[in-house]
């Protein structure tokens, strides 16, 4: 499906954006975990959520759908038939299959292989397959990478140090050692998103945080109803767009306020967005809000070091950002965007400088100029990356001639709803 993305007239309204995907994933996950019934509101619509819905339910889980974006997970019979093979399909979700290892590897009597789509098959595997065989994990795998073949077995904790900050290693790890025997703890050099310790804790895990360390002993998670707020990846786009279109004034309805995400606004703050939180209050251990955005004048800055975990998934749109803010900015330290859906670096830089933007590739990250007049009048390819998709999409609404975006059903991964909104800020 092509789309184009043309100049628009300011962006006015109130919104409510998807519900978040990381915590999603997790409450489904989660639910799965505890025997019992739990009802979770406001669940995502996306695919790869779906993903993680379909795998539970191939573990024995029995679900319900109520209503819209309500799902009622009955874990009972989970994880109790003892099969040599389980067939988990992971779809494009790189969550769903890293998280699943974690709790797999500790179910003994339980085997199953992890595959998914060519994207995900792709992606790197090596950062969760080196702690759980460390665990005493047994697994085969693809050179690293999936399909992957785990044998549940009984596992020893261990105390384990990440190379990189990733909640989807930190998650992994604390899932096999929220069956395993002992104390396993897991230390980052820098603070990844804590949805995973959140949850757990709110569902009665003995698990403790102590600055960058994470200590989790073996537990019994109860059933209790969860609900999820919104995606604060998902607003990014919407809050660029209003800080980068003149004359916008938007409001984003109940989003996730959890610190270890809100990078995108501190750094939108530092370089003179015009952010205000509104309404803030704590659900389910996780504080939400309402946020809004005005136009204002930005300025180029420098993002780098241990706020790059807070803000890994906004760093496409915050480029894009950047083309509209005076002077230089400049990202370090985000050599992982290189393992993502696509390699963000590289794809994100091609595509931009087709548009016109003046945008340098560097080992770990990129330099941005601006503020430039974006021409556009071109086609662009978001390389099967939904995020890629949806911030060139956002460059169009401030370009002379508009820009083509190819395979733009991508997006449905994480944010069907997209286009929908767009046109409701849009249409007034």
């Amino acid at each position: 499906m092509e789309v184009t993305a043309k100049k628009t007239k300011p962006l006015r309204g109130i919104i409510t954006i998807p519900s978040d995907k990381s915590i999603s994933h997790r409450a489904a996950m989660f639910a799965s975990l505890t025997g019992g019934r739990v009802k979770i509101t406001n669940f995502s619509n996306g695919a790869d959520c779906h993903s993680t819905l379909n795998i539970i339910r191939d573990m024995g889980c029995e679900i319900e759908i109520p209503s819209e974006q309500t799902i009622i997970v009955d874990a009972k019979n989970a994880y109790k038939q003892k099969l040599d093979n389980y067939m988990l399909n992971c779809g494009n979700s790189g969550t769903t299959m890293r998280l699943f290892s974690g709790i797999i590897a500790s179910k003994e009597d339980i085997a199953a292989t992890l595959y998914g789509d060519e994207s995900l098959s792709a992606r790197p595997m090596k950062r969760i397959i080196l702690p759980l065989e460390l665990m005493g994990a047994k697994i085969r795998h693809n050179a690293f990478k999936a399909p992957l073949f785990i044998k549940g077995v009984e596992l020893f904790p261990i105390d384990y140090k990440t190379p990189v900050s990733s909640a989807q290693v930190k998650s992994c790890v604390l899932l096999a050692g929220l069956n395993t025997t002992g104390k396993t703890s897991v230390t980052e050099h820098y603070i990844s998103r804590n949805h995973t310790e959140r949850m757990l804790k709110y569902l009665g895990a003995d698990i403790e945080t102590e600055n960058n360390t994470v200590c989790i002993k073996k537990s019994s998670l109860e059933p209790k109803d969860i609900s999820v707020c919104g995606d604060i990846s998902s607003a990014a786009f919407f809050m660029a767009a209003a800080a980068m279109v003149p004359e916008s004034d938007i409001v984003i309805k109940n989003v996730g306020l959890n610190p270890t995400r809100t990078g995108i606004i501190d750094v939108m703050q530092k370089m003179g967005a015009d952010i205000e939180i509104l309404q803030q209050q704590t659900v389910c251990n996780e504080e939400c809000g309402d946020i809004r955005v005005r136009y204002s004048g930005l300025k180029g800055v420098t993002i780098d070091g241990e706020i790059i975990p807070r803000l890994i998934d906004e760093i496409p749109v915050i480029a894009v950002l950047a083309t509209q803010a005076e002077g230089t900015t400049t990202i370090k330290d985000a050599g992982d965007l290189r393992n993502k859906e696509s390699d963000r670096i590289k794809c994100l830089v091609n595509e931009l400088k087709k548009t016109g933007a003046i945008i340098e590739e560097t080992p770990d990250g990129m330099i941005v100029e601006g503020k430039i007049d974006i021409k556009g009048g071109c086609q662009t390819e978001c390389y099967h990356d939904h995020r890629l998709a949806m911030s060139l999409y956002m460059l169009g609404l401030v370009s002379k001639e508009g820009i083509e975006i190819n395979e733009f059903q991508w997006v449905d991964i994480s944010f069907p709803e997209f286009l929908g909104l767009v046109k409701d800020l849009t249409d007034y």
